[in-house]
């Protein structure tokens, strides 16, 4: 270390998979590093690796053979841990056994200078309890790379109740100095991404470990709903279910939330060898050990195996003039279904006339329809102000205000009105759907399709049957759901369906994290977007949401599953109770112009 404080040389110990790619990195930025390991073998395919790394960045033209033939001097493999003594620097990456970082670093606490940084690599141990193993606990912080870490640009700095402040500028700096991006947080389980993902990740498991929907219905759900890069149960399977167990068991053990107890599932499945990719089979099958080709198995779901055949369904009416009405009214018209929507008066029906109308427009300026197809679409809408004119339809969606008291009352007079065989659904994205169908005499007809908003947008729609809903009604909506262009998920009827009783507490962890000051909302989000490769952090999207929908929401998991887990977080209570419920507020997690 230089006068100024400035980081030249470090050593990284353990030549895994993630010590390779923290000393390749390290490398490019111009500094010295000094490889350890005690294996020979482990330090060659160490220097394979990263020849082989530096040899593809040569052949993309991102390096050229000057600076991979620099890169490559930089970096010293040795078995001789001595060549420690004269770093700035010491990241240990070794294997996730707190018993062996602790005799490492205890190992070296007489070797080293004074003034040395150590750094652990941990993902999930506490940076607080390895510490306590070298003489000088206030220098060693917690330094999280991603994997791959060439690659990934974003590190977790994590701080004991004992770091000292300068030193974790100084990790700061050096972090932005290797071209990651850093955010600070505190020495609790899991750190930022782990603590909020394997939450997320555990609780999909748990999902299908009750069968409540398909592993494809999951994952479809989760990325398509979301936006998410991958579903929790291929991602798992990527990070490896015995590697998800053991964060998971960690997290537990450190901070006793029910929601970290590993599900049963990924026990039996560890135990069962079925530990994902690397192992060729996880909660899915792949076609070899380490492939990520999904191959079918008895699991995968045939679409023709129902047997069940679908109801006739031309005529579609929609109850409702609102955002979403009036996209499941342009969705359904553009598919080729005549349409007829109930507004309360006039001027709502000319409203939504018009909204499709401009809709419409924009298509066609941009080429995405032709002028034939948007005046067909516009001629299968019809409105009115009688829900009586509904009585000759074969789907009936009702998309009206979240309000059970509404609802109920629309379902009773839709029973009455609507043909016999037509369906009635629901657009609820939390209500129970049996409570409409119960207050009909035709329970077996009702079913949830709840769409995602803006609804020509989003592909995604969540097929919600209740124990009522007949077999037919199921392959009707998913049939229906097909002809209009969406992929249709099925699941059973509980508080949030798939999306939301995976997305909300996820987000209401993260407004806990942020409450307990373990981090800052915003680098919670950057976190989660750099980390985990999600479109928007928790606070940006909680704002985007409104943080009214997110509490309701979070208030009916809570009310249905009676985990305390789900408790609405209380700063999010407090927000909605002042008004701040988000950008339509113009003041959320945060304040808009």
């Amino acid at each position: 270390m230089d006068e100024s404080g400035d980081i030249r040389s470090v050593a990284v110990i353990g030549m895994g998979t993630m010590g390779t790619g923290i000393a390749e990195v390290i490398a490019r930025h111009g500094l010295t590093v000094k490889a350890i390991d005690v294996d020979d073998d482990a330090l060659d395919a160490a220097r394979q690796r990263i020849e082989a790394s530096t040899e593809r960045a040569v052949s993309r033209e991102k390096m050229t053979s000057s600076d991979r033939s620099e890169l490559l001097d930089r970096i010293i493999f040795t078995t001789n841990i001595q060549e420690c003594v004269a770093t700035n620097m010491v990241i240990e990456a070794v294997t996730e056994d707190i018993d062996l970082k602790r005799e490492l670093l205890g190992q070296l606490d007489g070797l080293v200078g004074e003034h040395v940084i150590w750094c652990t690599n941990t993902s999930s141990l506490s940076v607080t309890q390895i510490s306590t193993a070298v003489s000088q606990p206030s220098r060693v912080v917690g330094l999280h790379f991603f994997n791959p870490a060439p690659v990934q640009d974003f590190v977790e700095i994590v701080r004991t109740v004992v770091t000292d402040d300068a030193v974790v500028e100084q990790v700061r700096a050096f972090a932005e100095r290797i071209g990651k991006q850093a955010v600070i947080c505190e020495d609790k389980a899991g750190f930022i991404a782990n603590s909020l993902l394997f939450g997320y990740l555990n609780h999909a498991a748990s999902m299908y470990e009750q069968k409540y929907a398909s592993r494809e219905d999951i994952d479809t759900a989760m990325r398509l709903g979301c936006g998410l890069p991958m579903g929790p149960l291929a991602l798992l399977d990527l990070i490896g279910l015995d590697t998800a167990y053991e964060i998971l068991d960690t997290m537990y053990r450190q901070g006793r939330d029910r929601l970290h107890a590993p599900s049963p599932i990924l026990k039996h499945m560890v135990t069962a060898g079925l530990k994902g990719r690397k192992s060729g089979r996880g909660f899915y099958t792949y076609a070899a050990p380490g492939s990520p080709e999904v191959v079918t198995d008895g699991l995968t779901p045939d679409p023709a195996s129902s047997g069940q055949q679908a109801r006739s369904v031309s005529s579609v009416g929609v109850v409702g003039s609102g955002t979403m009405a009036t996209g499941i009214i342009e969705v359904f018209a553009k598919a080729g279904f005549a349409v007829t929507f109930v507004a309360r008066s006039s001027d709502k029906v000319d409203r939504v006339h018009s909204s499709i109308a401009r809709s419409l427009e924009k298509a066609l300026q941009r080429g995405k329809i032709s002028e034939a197809d948007a005046e067909a679409t516009r001629g299968r809408v019809n409105g009115t102000t009688l829900l009586d004119d509904l009585g000759t339809v074969d789907l009936v969606v009702e998309a009206i205000a979240e309000d059970l008291e509404i609802k109920t009352a629309l379902f009773e007079n839709l029973d009455e009105i609507c043909k016999d065989g037509a369906v009635l659904a629901t657009t609820t994205s939390s209500l129970p759907v049996v409570d409409l169908a119960a207050v009909t005499s035709r329970p077996g007809d009702v079913v949830g399709l709840h769409f995602f908003n803006p609804a020509p947008v989003m592909k995604l729609v969540e097929v919600v049957d209740t124990v009522a809903t007949s077999p037919d009604v199921i392959a009707t909506a998913m049939d229906v759901v097909a002809r209009i262009g969406k992929v249709g998920v099925r699941c059973g009827d509980r508080a949030g369906f798939i999306v939301n009783a995976l997305l909300f507490p996820y987000l209401n962890d993260s407004i806990k994290m942020a409450e307990g000051n373990y981090a800052s909302t915003e680098d919670i989000d950057t976190a989660m977007k750099l980390g985990c490769g999600y479109p928007m952090g928790p606070f940006e999207l909680l704002d985007v949401v409104g943080l009214d929908v997110s509490l309701a929401i979070q208030q009916t998991l809570y009310r249905e599953f009676r985990e305390p887990g789900f408790a609405p977080a209380p700063w999010l209570e407090h927000l909605v109770t002042a008004g701040y419920t988000g950008r339509k507020a113009g003041r959320g997690f945060r304040s808009y112009a």
